[in-house]
């Protein structure tokens, strides 16, 4: 492991990572962990988090991650659901949100923290710090030589390690319960099909409470021996890439995104020689790409132009991207463009689409001899996939969750004669690639019977440099599509900069009307890739980015749309009316206590 820390890399031995997880290991024992008991983690990315979880695991508990942004009563919900014995804090700022709640969580016995920057003056019989346990642990060992392996070696393959939280875009978070068999047998399936390696490098920054960072930061550096690698902080996490150049990387699709984004504002900003060459590089690389993702052998004279374009402008924007030394990277967690996939292949990254869930796993991955990308990929090997005649994905893996905590009804509802039923809505093309066009129940059919995907069209939508995030709608009443906008403040208010266009605030710059003709324009270009009954006819720029702390999004940046289409009525049905311009009024509470009233004015505007 290493670890950026106060502007340097600090390194952890195997034999480091050993003995800390063995002495938290029996601390956890003599504190009264049970075999099955579960415990919180709630923090940042650090090595620390992966060393107790180690710790619970080889004592037999079942680890809870808990994302670092969560409000208290969001806190409040996954410790007291989980009946928690034991929490994990970082530091001050998860200690105070848990004492704030913490008569709604009796099961907690103790808070241990391993940052106790700010705690000095902290007196409660709750907390506990990590060196406290490591000392307990070192005095258990004296007496106990053998209890650490015993603990081990007493762990059953069925045993359930981790619960998943889902992502709550229907409803409250249902925690799956995954054994260690499921991932070690997901862990095993990815890991030798990309062939990793022990000189493999890996950033760990996405929440250890998303299965795809347990998978391949927990499980995948066990199995394979990745070096994992820390940021310092989040702020800082595109420079520590850069810094390490992983060969094996994993950003969910907003990341993608948004290193998209930047790409294209930077070279707006590049001189005419850059752009030329940058433009001429990607023509290429496209070229390429196309080639080699679908099987096909590229001729000498394209490769010496795939070379040329490398050296002139691909390497340096490789480099930028923290990829140069990057061999397999990965993508999941929520829809992305195939523009996307395309665009990084054509820069040089082995970018592949990965498509599960928290019950069932990584269910099918990209081939380096074959990527289409509006796929995710064959099924990996074990995993059997089929349609539903409602056209519903339905799932058979041998590494399936145990069910959902406290909940049999439910676990029950999800099955069908043995298949999970994933409720999204694909097929599977004639190579048995699996397409994922969108949740089954968000899918919109028109009064003519045709179907229309929300998502299909946002996806596409936020490839544009200036839309961070959309939300399209549809009404089985209307026949027409529109959507919700979220500029994007950064490119756009730096694209409103260089044209002398003043703006005070996001609503502000959102209603300008060189703006609104700016994403009039990006939308008209998607619009001709979509069939005409789908094509977005009203759109508007919303006023503020849709937040998480305002569930309006998941803690895995996932829209909830039923919650926002309701929060967002009077939007919606402006749009869908005759309005012109849609008045709302919202209260904002200052620090002191007062309440103010703000006004703002959203446009309708036709395409």
């Amino acid at each position: 492991m290493r670890e950026k820390d106060m502007g340097l890399w600090q390194s952890y031995t195997w034999a480091d990572y050993y003995d800390l997880v063995k002495y938290l290991t029996l601390s956890f024992i003599q504190m009264g962990l049970e075999p099955g008991d579960r415990v919180c983690i709630v923090g940042e990315n650090k090595p620390h988090v992966y060393w107790f979880e180690l710790a619970v695991l080889s004592a037999r508990g079942t680890v809870v991650g808990v994302f670092s942004d969560c409000t208290p009563p969001e806190v409040e919900y996954y410790v007291g659901h989980s009946q928690s014995k034991f929490v994990v804090c970082q530091d001050q700022e998860q200690i105070d949100k848990l004492l704030l709640v913490k008569n709604s969580i009796p099961t907690v016995e103790k808070i241990i923290y391993w940052d106790a920057k700010g705690l000095w003056s902290y007196n409660h019989s709750l907390l506990m710090n990590m060196g406290q346990m490591l000392e307990m642990g070192e005095a258990l060992e004296e007496t106990k030589p053998t209890l650490f392996e015993d603990s081990v070696s007493s762990t059953k393959e069925e045993d359930i390690a981790v619960f998943f939280y889902t992502s709550g875009t229907t409803g409250r978070p249902k925690a799956g319960m995954v054994s260690h068999k499921s991932l070690i047998g997901m862990g095993k399936a990815l890991g030798d099909l990309d062939r990793y390696n022990e000189n493999d490098e890996y950033v760990s920054f996405l929440p250890v409470a998303w299965l795809l960072e347990q998978l391949m930061g927990v499980t995948c550096s066990m199995l394979y021996g990745l070096r994992v690698n820390f940021p310092e902080k989040s702020e800082t996490v595109q420079e520590n890439v850069r810094e390490i150049g992983p060969q094996v990387v994993f950003f969910g699709p907003r990341l993608w995104e948004n290193l998209i984004r930047t790409v294209q504002m930077k070279m707006n900003d590049a001189n005419w020689l850059q752009r030329i060459s940058y433009r001429i590089a990607m023509h290429v690389g496209y070229r390429l790409a196309d080639i080699r993702s679908s099987g096909g052998k590229v001729g000498p004279g394209l490769s010496l132009l795939g070379f040329l374009a490398y050296i002139i402008a691909l390497r340096t924007l490789l480099d930028n991207l923290g990829l140069a030394k990057t061999r397999v990277a990965y993508t999941a967690g929520s829809a992305i463009s195939p523009d996307v996939i395309r665009y990084f292949r054509a820069v040089g990254v082995n970018i592949k689409q990965l498509y599960g869930s928290s019950e069932v796993g990584v269910i099918t991955c990209h081939r380096d001899e074959y990527i289409k990308a509006e796929t995710c990929g064959a099924p990996l090997p074990g995993v059997e996939v089929k349609i539903s005649p409602e056209g519903e994905i339905l799932v058979r893996t041998p590494n399936i969750f145990a069910g959902y905590f406290a909940d049999e009804e439910k676990t029950k509802t999800v099955f069908e004669r043995g298949f999970y039923r994933t409720g999204d809505f694909g097929l599977l093309d004639e190579q048995g690639q699996l397409i994922v066009m969108d949740r089954l129940d968000d899918v919109v059919t028109f009064s003519d019977g045709k179907r229309f995907s929300p998502q299909y069209c946002e996806t596409r939508l936020r490839f544009s440099p200036y839309i961070k995030d959309v939300l399209v709608v549809g009404r089985e009443t209307a026949d027409f599509v529109a959507a919700l906008i979220d500029i994007d403040l950064n490119n756009v208010g730096q694209w409103a900069e260089s044209r002398r266009i003043p703006y005070t605030t996001y609503a502000d710059l959102s209603q300008k009307p060189q703006v609104i003709d700016l994403i009039k324009r990006e939308i008209a270009k998607i619009n001709e890739t979509l069939p005409q009954y789908s094509r977005i006819t009203k759109f508007v720029n919303l006023q503020k980015e849709f937040d998480p702390d305002e569930a309006e999004m998941t803690r895995t940046r996932k829209l909830r749309r039923g919650f926002v289409e309701e929060r967002l009525k009077k939007i919606t049905d402006g749009v869908f009316g005759s309005e012109e311009e849609i008045h709302l009024t919202s209260q904002v509470t200052y620090r002191d206590g007062r309440v103010g009233t703000t006004k703002y004015v959203i446009k309708v505007n036709r395409i």
